[in-house]
């Protein structure tokens, strides 16, 4: 088989003579397969082509894992940082720290994540399991700016922030406390680095654009960083420039359309501001959706799919549904990215009815 300009993983594993076995783990980023929603579709009585991008096929179930490559890499290139010297920070609701943690354990970098406190626990869970230091900011504790607690087994350290510390603006406070307490930090900052969109305009559009033989009519993804929509965007508009970009964000906090940040539960999208990584002059259309509408989605593509995904995931079915429906996309094909897998929302609202419903049962044991 040979390797196709702009596909990473698997593919380059089977292009080799004799044996497919990856170096390391870094060499598995990259190509995930698409699939079409033909039961959801039928059921919908919708006459155009829903396609996912199923990116829990990732070494470690996210589209994330490509960001957290690419910009560990374009650093490396740029001679800012060294294994075993520097220490990785970042900026995440979990996942590009999930990335990043695994890319850093790999090349030999300390790694310490920044998050929000009410992020999925489940995520929580496995950067600790990563050995990874987590800081948690705006958990509500006490008067105290920063509270240390005891060290872990496993050589982590967990913090917690006082309620002083919101938003996003709170977790960008406590890098710049990081940068002033310790040396050789650099930021991973998915945020402002162009080396982000890099990552979809190098492997994710090319890898649609090549599994769909350039037949793509419309790409619906939400924006959370932005680096997904903008460089798939700019890749599939380069290739076709009549490809129609859809961005999706929570209805609670629709920013990028003019609204003001607010509280939603559609984990990985709607970070409550416009990043320096999104191209909004790509954008074709915005489409708001609810959490509620987010979730329901989610539950749908499991039970009549067979696909375990995440909320963000179901934010996009839900938009792509709503694109489906209107006249005018009778017969094209529509595009839209699996961000993460659902075993990482296990303790989250997603599963909530689910959960309880098990522990009832498990009780009367």
């Amino acid at each position: 088989m040979e390797v196709q300009e702009g596909r990473k993983g698997i593919p380059t594993l089977l292009s080799s003579q004799g044996e497919c076995i990856a170096s390391n783990i870094t060499q598995l980023i990259g190509w995930t397969p698409l699939i079409e929603l033909k039961n959801i579709a039928k059921k919908d009585g919708i006459n155009a082509r829903l396609i996912g991008k199923i990116e829990p096929y990732q070494p470690l179930s996210s589209v994330k894992d490509r960001s957290a490559l690419r910009l560990i890499e374009d650093a490396e290139e740029k001679s800012l940082i060294s294994p075993g010297i520097t220490t990785l920070v970042t900026v995440t609701s979990g996942n590009l720290g999930i990335g990043v943690a695994f890319v850093a354990a790999q090349k030999g970098y300390k790694s310490i994540v920044v998050m929000p406190a009410k992020v999925a626990i489940d995520k929580q869970i496995l950067l600790r399991y990563l050995g990874i230091e987590v800081i948690l900011v705006g958990k509500k504790l006490s008067t105290m700016s920063i509270i240390p607690m005891e060290q872990f087994s496993d050589g982590t350290y967990l913090y917690l922030a006082d309620p002083a510390l919101k938003g996003f603006k709170g977790l960008l406070d406590r890098v710049e406390q990081l940068k002033k307490e310790m040396e050789n930090i650099y930021v991973v900052d998915q945020f402002t680095n162009p080396a982000n969109p890099d990552a979809h305009f190098r492997w994710t559009g090319p890898e649609i654009w090549r599994d769909t033989e350039g037949k793509v009519d419309i790409f619906v993804t939400g924006s959370g960083s932005g680096g997904t929509l903008t460089g798939t965007g700019r890749f599939l508009k380069m290739k076709n420039p009549s490809v129609k970009l859809i961005c999706v964000e929570p209805a609670e906090s629709a920013v990028i359309s003019g609204g003001e940040p607010a509280f939603h539960n559609i984990q990985g999208i709607g970070p409550g501001f416009v990043p320096e990584t999104l191209d909004t002059s790509q954008i074709d259309e915005i489409l708001t959706v609810t959490t509620q509408e987010a979730m329901d989605m989610a539950r749908r593509l499991a039970r009549e799919e067979g696909l375990l995904v995440g909320i963000s995931s179901g934010a996009n079915a839900a938009a792509c549904l709503k694109v489906a429906a209107r006249e005018e996309n009778k017969g094209k094909m529509i595009v839209t990215m699996f961000s993460s897998g659902g075993e990482r929302y296990l303790h989250s609202e997603l599963f909530a009815q689910v959960k309880e419903e098990c522990v009832k049962i498990n009780m009367a044991f």
